[in-house]
């Protein structure tokens, strides 16, 4: 289930806000800028190729790709048995912004965002169906979990595709980690 959990980013021992409802997770993030979404789930046989997600999800790539000027899109994939999890976790751990909106589409899994939003910093359990879009400039970081299971369809305006620039700040150490939100080891 798509959870949304807000923390003073002094005090991220508790969240102060909790909720679980799509539309109200929506409209909090959209109060910052965010864009949340959930699409139909699409049937996709497993270990579907990139070009079958992307295919079958075209209309709403397209409609995205016309409406915010992306130019480019892939899907990542990664599995608990993908020799490399260790590594492509840390990489992503570390707070950072990007020159363009970071979107996300879950076709499978679930993956938690954090994004560093005034004094607070807003964790969202993304899942399969949730569209996650964090604007330019937003300092964030990803947690795909010691034993990652998504599949996620990704758009760019920059066709060279993911460039992070990392803010050197460690508010990431001090949040709860994908293990404990989630329970899953």
């Amino acid at each position: 289930m798509t959870v949304l959990r807000i923390y003073q980013q002094n005090q991220p021992e508790a969240p102060h806000t909790v909720t679980e409802d799509p539309a109200r997770i929506a409209s909090l993030l959209a109060e910052q800028g965010v864009r949340f979404e959930q699409w139909p789930t699409r049937d996709l046989p497993a270990g579907a190729s990139q070009d079958e997600v992307l295919a079958a999800y075209e209309q709403e790539v397209e409609g995205l790709k016309a409406e915010c000027g992306f130019r480019t899109a892939d899907v990542i994939s990664l599995s608990a048995d993908h020799p490399q999890k260790d590594a492509l976790r840390q990489k992503f751990l570390d707070e950072h912004t990007h020159s363009e909106d970071e979107v996300r589409f879950f076709v499978r899994g679930q993956g938690l965002f954090y994004l560093h939003l005034g004094q607070d910093v807003y964790a969202v359990l993304c899942q399969q169906n949730d569209l996650i879009s964090v604007p330019n400039g937003t300092r964030h970081w990803f947690d795909m979990g010691p034993e990652p299971e998504f599949t996620a369809i990704r758009l760019f305006t920059n066709t060279e595709g993911w460039v992070a620039n990392f803010t050197g700040e460690d508010i990431a150490s001090r949040l709860p980690r994908y293990e404990s939100l989630t329970g899953v080891a």
